[in-house]
């Protein structure tokens, strides 16, 4: 039978899957279509930094913490807005995300955070919790935009690029280290607990180093290698011209004497006889150190590279070496590690540092300029020292002496020194069972941890960080110190034109050893200072050099009448002889 044309079902009547016709299955997609462009337009209006804010809670608090940051407004433009950090781009991470954020919706309504007051008080737990999420994501949010492929490098500073790199090769992750860079930081207010629990490497974390980072890493090598000798070379230069500058003065000089006089003047000799241009120069900028103890050094709560140091051996020198100036007035000033700022006070010398030997006696000469007299508040008229001007003290030691080998004499520091924030008040000392044994009459000197049975870093639970009333038996002490587990000390005074010559052990001792000769002088606004030191000695506490080795050094100035703590101080650098891979090299005469 012929079907009618008035009977035949149009198009859109045939039926299909479950017997949906085309037209309702049309209809369905196009309402489709509608529901997902208004669902995806609302997703995309509560994603934006403008709807963020448009809460009181935000806009007065976190987002006037934000403005003054890189995130928000730098050179290039490039914005981080609040959904950049805190909502992940994965669809289904995203949408996971959105539903948490109704729990937000019942804090608002209860009125959870809506004064500072509230917030600061939440603020703690609000951090903890996108800190742990974003550790266990591997930072993902960041990564959206830091791409470990991209970096350069030798565009960072030489602290943040070895920090990356140990990253890469530990488990570490971008969290670990930039809590509060958009907001106000307060990770200080974690346990020591919570701390080392949150920032400890993630092995399934660890990564190759990218290709474009590692070269860039060649770069940065070769660059300092050319930045070494070009600084060298100026140096040698400036050596000369200052000798040039010398000998016409002196000739002038007799010139003019001779002239008025009829005859020479008789010139004093130095009794240290060094040619000096066959010494190695460079430069060392000694800083200001605060209250920056080896407790603080190996605490990651003051200190964002104490578990390199203290686990990777970094050396103190590989991520500061270049910025110790702006350490210095990070601390001279108060901003940073310490409680009794002096103002005026200036954060760092650079110190010429030249020396030689002759396989008989090491020299040393250190030049640099005088600063101004910046008067000290706390002290009766404001030098602390009033005799010596200047003092100059230099410490060796061998990698047999506990972080040295990393920090220099920053081993012998501590965080209960005397004028140190955590230094026994005299009756403390005078009762202690150790006045007798050791010198408290200036408070707690200088020692090492070889000396001591414990030494309290971290100071939990309200105890005193170091360890001046920890100290070993007499057979330990002696045990140790024939290990040569100790620093040599050299120190020089101008006022008093003084050298000594001691050992940092149990505590600082400064007579024994078979001393060194000292020459300074303050002309024109600069000081020079030399020192003569005989390589080979037999005295306690003096360390015997040898041609073929590789020493700890590192030295410290007290300048315009300071004392105690208040000096300027280099990191531990390597001296060798004729060595060539060390930072402080003793060339032959």
């Amino acid at each position: 039978m012929t079907r009618s044309p008035l009977n035949k079902k149009s198009f859109f009547s045939r039926k299909i899957l479950l017997g949906t016709t085309i037209a309702g299955a049309f209809a369905f997609f196009i309402a489709g279509i509608i529901f997902w462009g208004g669902f995806n337009t609302a997703m995309e209006a509560t994603n934006t930094l403008e709807f963020c804010i448009s809460c009181h809670e935000m806009e007065e608090n976190v987002y006037e913490e934000y403005k003054p940051t890189i995130h928000f407004a730098n050179r290039t433009g490039v914005q981080a807005g609040c959904p950049d950090c805190h909502v992940p781009d994965p669809w289904v991470h995203k949408i996971v995300r959105k539903v948490q954020a109704t729990n937000e919706l019942y804090h608002k309504a209860m009125g959870t955070i809506n004064t500072p007051e509230k917030f600061d008080a939440e603020r703690l737990d609000m951090a903890k919790r996108v800190w742990k999420t974003m550790k266990e994501t591997d930072s993902r949010e960041c990564r959206n935009c830091h791409h470990f492929d991209n970096m350069k490098p030798e565009f960072q500073a030489p602290r943040a690029r070895n920090q990356h790199l140990n990253a890469f090769k530990t488990g570490q992750t971008c969290i670990d280290c930039h809590k509060g860079i958009a907001h106000t930081n307060v990770r200080h207010m974690l346990s020591d607990e919570e701390l080392e629990e949150l920032e400890k490497p993630n092995p399934t974390y660890i990564r190759d180093v990218p290709a474009m980072f590692a070269e860039g890493m060649k770069r940065v090598a070769l660059k300092e290698e050319a930045d070494a000798e070009a600084e060298k070379l100026a140096l040698s230069e400036a050596k000369a011209s200052e000798a040039r500058r010398t000998e016409a003065a002196v000739d002038e000089a007799l010139a003019l004497y001779k002239a008025k006089n009829g005859k020479s003047k008789a010139i004093k000799a130095s009794a240290i006889n060094v040619d000096w241009s066959k010494a190695s120069s460079r430069q060392i900028t000694l800083f200001y150190p605060g209250e920056t103890s080896i407790e603080w050094v190996l605490n990651g709560r003051d200190h964002g590279g104490a578990r390199p140091f203290d686990k990777g051996n970094d050396r103190c020198v590989t991520c500061h070496d270049k910025e110790t100036a702006d350490m210095g007035q990070k601390m001279v000033s108060g901003e940073k590690a310490e409680s009794s700022p002096i103002p005026g006070k200036r954060g760092s010398i650079p110190v010429t540092v030249e020396a030689t030997h002759d396989n008989e006696n090491l020299y040393m000469r250190f030049s640099w300029d005088d600063g101004d007299h910046a008067p000290v508040p706390f002290v009766e008229g404001g030098k602390m020292d009033p005799a010596n001007p200047m003092k100059l003290a230099i410490m060796l030691s061998t990698d047999d002496v506990e972080y040295t080998d990393r920090a220099g004499c920053w081993s012998s520091c501590h965080h209960d020194a005397n004028k140190m924030p955590h230094s026994p008040d005299a009756d403390t000392l005078s009762a202690s069972p150790f006045a007798a044994q050791l010198d408290f009459s200036g408070g707690v000197s200088k020692y090492l941890k070889e000396s001591r049975t414990k030494i309290e870093v971290k100071g939990r639970r309200g105890k005193m960080r170091g360890g001046w009333d920890k100290v070993k038996d007499a057979d330990a002490l002696k045990a140790e110190m024939d290990a040569d587990k100790y620093i040599d000390l050299l120190r020089y005074k101008s006022g008093e034109k003084l050298s000594e010559d001691g050992h940092i052990f149990a505590e600082r001792v400064m007579s024994g050893g078979q001393g060194a000769e000292f020459e300074a002088s303050l002309k024109a606004g600069t000081w020079s200072l030399v020192m003569k030191r005989k390589l080979t000695s037999d005295q306690p506490g003096d360390i015997a050099l040898s041609l073929e080795q590789v020493y700890n050094f590192g030295f410290a100035i007290h300048d315009d009448y300071s004392n105690s703590r208040f000096h300027h101080v280099s990191l531990g650098y390597k001296l060798g002889f004729d060595n060539d891979s060390t930072e402080v090299n003793a060339t032959k005469q």
